[in-house]
């Protein structure tokens, strides 16, 4: 069966050089190459909403699939609300590394940036 989505563009979300190479990565040690990340805004974490990242097979009904730099992100039209001129990058970081969504929409951030008021 297949799923009822939109398709979005880079005004949504844009994925980075950084986050695209790494993604590619672990979409095929998965076995999942036309897979993709699919990014979620839950309540929780310290300024009360934070990002829930997924790898998945494809959209599901509703979702907004953006393809951004040779890779796919899926997102939620509730948490493309708050993603919206996003830009999703890549830190090897010891202690913070991992994919990061920068949000312009982000009213208060906290220190660990996984989490933000908008």
């Amino acid at each position: 069966m297949t799923a009822n989505y939109k398709i979005g563009n880079e005004k949504l979300i844009k994925v980075l050089d950084g986050a695209s190479g790494h993604l590619r990565g672990l979409l095929e040690r998965q076995g999942r190459p036309d897979g993709g990340l699919r990014i979620a805004v839950v309540g929780g974490g310290c300024s009360g909403l934070q990002y829930k990242m997924d790898l998945v097979d494809g959209p599901r009904d509703r979702d907004i699939l953006v393809p951004s730099n040779g890779v796919n992100v899926v997102i939620d039209p509730k948490s493309a609300l708050f993603v919206s001129g996003s830009e999703l990058d890549y830190s090897d970081d010891l202690q913070q590394g991992g994919f990061k969504v920068s949000n312009p929409n982000a009213v208060v951030t906290c220190s660990c940036g996984e989490s933000f008021a908008a």
